[in-house]
């Protein structure tokens, strides 16, 4: 696999699991906090919003696993990219983190100036 193809994939899927995130919190709190449905939207939103987070997870899950055979990634650093799914918008702290310490490109490459 193209080592600059997966970086570009693990950061947009990174982001994107965080805007997810965002998602679905705006939608819950619409439906249990404010009790309404914005434009319309059964149940604040939640059952188009959470298959939508659901879904950018389990991509985020598989780049995950992806990166660290591309990437050469120990266990540690697996499972702290696994865990920063948790939390929501860790991923981006994540993805921010790996990509200033050379996680994100092969083991032995060197960056152009």
């Amino acid at each position: 696999m193209n080592p600059a193809v997966v970086r570009t994939v693990f950061r947009t899927v990174a982001i994107a699991e965080a805007v997810s995130w965002a998602l679905l919190l705006v939608a819950m709190f619409f439906k249990w906090v404010l009790d309404a449905e914005p434009l319309g939207l059964h149940e604040g939103g939640v059952p188009v919003a959470g298959p939508i987070h659901g879904g950018v997870f389990v991509l985020y899950v598989a780049m995950a696993v992806v990166s660290k055979v591309v990437f050469r990634w120990d266990l540690k650093t697996l499972v702290l990219a696994l865990a920063a799914s948790i939390p929501p918008f860790f991923t981006v702290w994540f993805e921010t983190w790996a990509d200033r310490t050379g996680l994100l490109q092969r083991a032995g490459a060197t960056s152009a100036p």
